[in-house]
């Protein structure tokens, strides 16, 4: 999997809250990458302050959630009136370094393929360094999620509507 550095100007540490408030902070579309930011708070955190790793998980929702809302398709729209949804059907994370109480992460999206079916999508999560520092980002986790467009009432895969894979193709990275 190919780790980009999320570019400068991405969110700050101290002006952002848990990926919510765009008017204290805006997620970025840079080209295919979509960025949204996570400050960590203690109920993310194990007894010792660290991000416990079940929580990426969450992280990268928020984020996927985000990005979709970014695109115009709000997934309670979608099910109300497509009657189809995305679920999740594979992961695979991969942990680098910990990320630790009161950070601010930025979580990053990018589609890798579109199907007729179901989408996949590779994600990492960066620690912002501190608002005026010199250093870059770190990577903590990256990972693939593979989400499938169902049928939101029989819950069976369906094929995602074409003008979802219109607005999701321009996002798509090509390796």
């Amino acid at each position: 999997m190919a780790t980009q550095v999320p570019p400068p100007g991405g969110p700050k540490a101290g002006t952002a809250p848990s990926g919510g408030g765009s008017e204290l902070c805006a997620a970025l579309s840079v080209g295919a990458t979509f960025q949204w930011p996570v400050r960590v708070y203690w109920e993310d955190t194990d007894a010792g302050g660290i991000v416990f790793y079940a929580n990426y998980l969450k992280f990268f929702e928020r984020a996927r959630t985000e990005w979709l809302r970014d695109l115009g398709l709000g997934q309670q729209q979608l099910r109300e009136t497509l009657g189809g949804m995305f679920v999740v059907t594979d992961t695979q994370l991969r942990y680098l370094r910990p990320a630790r109480l009161d950070d601010l992460l930025s979580v990053t999206v990018q589609v890798r393929e579109t199907g007729l079916a179901s989408l996949t999508i590779e994600q990492s999560t960066w620690l912002q360094p501190a608002q005026g520092s010199n250093e870059q980002p770190v990577l903590l986790c990256e990972g693939t999620v593979r989400i499938g467009w169902v049928d939101s009432q029989k819950m069976r895969p369906m094929r995602i509507p074409r003008d979802i894979l219109a607005l999701l193709q321009p996002h798509t990275v090509t390796p």
